[in-house]
């Protein structure tokens, strides 16, 4: 049992059910902290469910973002097996292709980033990409990358598990439940939710998009940029779309279009989004996703005769520079921020680094570029 200054039991409430809060609410239940977790709605449901889950620091830049993406990526695999559940974590890499000169000179560009970073990178051309993932049609290639490390999770999944987890160690959890107030003093905390008032000598905000708001409640400043974005889903699928590799990113198929990039779930569905990762889309109709799967399946021909399932538009959580939030903050000693973009690649790291911080009284040093003061 982890105990506080007064030697009773250290009360820690976090808010926010998503995989980055039932990352940190799993770690510090083992930790013997007595934890209640909050979430207005379920575990997972929000922005984590909307994610394309793609566990990678190819994507990450500068390179002490890369880095410390990195050392997340490299803790996924003793993460998940302290879950005990198979939670979708697939290995297997990202490919990425184009088929013009001028992308082949940008992915030869990046390819050459990450070598210098040490990042494992390999340039192919179009009968390598085959035989790497006979699953694909790619059509002409002038040129492919893979990232052999890259890979994926159920993140949805991911998170109830965590938060079942922490159930076991002795965490409360409210689901369905607002927060309507937060104070925060040098000595306590309490939030107030569902019309109940609960004390904790931490809090700690995991709400994704709403805790801008919620910081706000104990004068702290956390600028969001508005991120909408939709990943549509099929039915699932009795057979694995691709061989080998877990994450596809494809060209577009006419000029002036968005590439495609698509992955399976492990119940057989797949998930497919256009753009970047970061795009901004707001048309989540049915002829939208019908159109998408349409284009995914001229790359992935086992798509074909599948059904595209629209996902609402969703809100991503996205800090004002796009970097992580992450520690307390001076306005309120109390309460503990944690708040990321990449939240699936991050929750190992950030759930380790926060548990420390809040339980140990560390400062971890590989945050100092990420803290909430920043912004003040």
């Amino acid at each position: 049992m982890s105990t506080g200054p007064s030697g009773k039991q250290f009360k820690v409430t976090v808010i926010g059910a998503g995989i980055v809060g039932a990352a940190i609410s799993y770690s510090l239940a083992q930790r013997g902290v007595a934890v209640t977790v909050i979430d207005r709605g379920s575990p997972g449901m929000a922005a984590t469910r909307r994610s394309f889950a793609w566990i990678n620091a190819t994507a990450k830049r500068p390179d002490s973002y890369h880095y410390f993406s990195r050392r997340s990526l490299a803790m996924w695999d003793r993460f998940a097996k302290g879950l005990d559940v198979d939670v979708g974590l697939r290995w297997g890499g990202q490919v990425e292709w184009t088929a013009t000169d001028e992308g082949a000179a940008q992915l030869q560009e990046r390819a050459a980033q990450l070598h210098a970073w040490g990042y494992p990178c390999q340039i192919l051309d179009g009968s390598q990409l085959s035989q790497l993932e006979p699953a694909l049609s790619p059509g002409e290639v002038t040129t492919a990358i893979y990232t052999e490390l890259d890979g994926r999770v159920d993140p949805t999944l991911a998170a109830e598990t965590c938060i079942q987890a922490a159930v076991k160690h002795g965490a409360i959890v409210k689901l369905e439940t607002e927060v309507t107030g937060l104070t925060s003093s040098s000595g306590s905390a309490s939030v107030v939710a569902g019309g109940e008032s609960i004390d904790a000598d931490v809090i700690v905000l995991a709400g994704g998009v709403d805790n801008t708001q919620l910081a706000a409640m104990t004068g702290i400043t956390i600028p969001q940029q508005d991120s909408p974005g939709v990943v549509i889903r099929t039915n699932p699928l009795s057979q694995p779309l691709l061989s080998n590799v877990s994450v596809v990113y494809a060209p577009p198929l006419e000029p002036g279009r968005p590439e495609i990039h698509l992955r399976q779930m492990s119940n057989g569905s797949a998930l497919i989004g256009e753009g970047s990762q970061e795009s901004l889309a707001k048309d989540d109709t049915q002829s939208h996703a019908d159109e998408l799967l349409a284009r995914a399946a001229e790359y992935v021909p086992a798509l074909k005769g599948a059904s595209a399932v629209p996902v609402p538009v969703g809100y991503r959580p996205m800090p004002l520079d796009g970097f992580p939030v992450i520690g307390f903050s001076p306005k309120a000693p109390n309460v503990y921020l944690a708040l990321t973009h990449s939240g699936v690649t991050l929750a190992p790291l950030i759930s380790q680094m926060a548990t420390m911080e809040i339980v140990d009284g560390a400062k971890v040093e590989m945050l100092e570029d990420y803290r909430p003061s920043r912004f003040e």
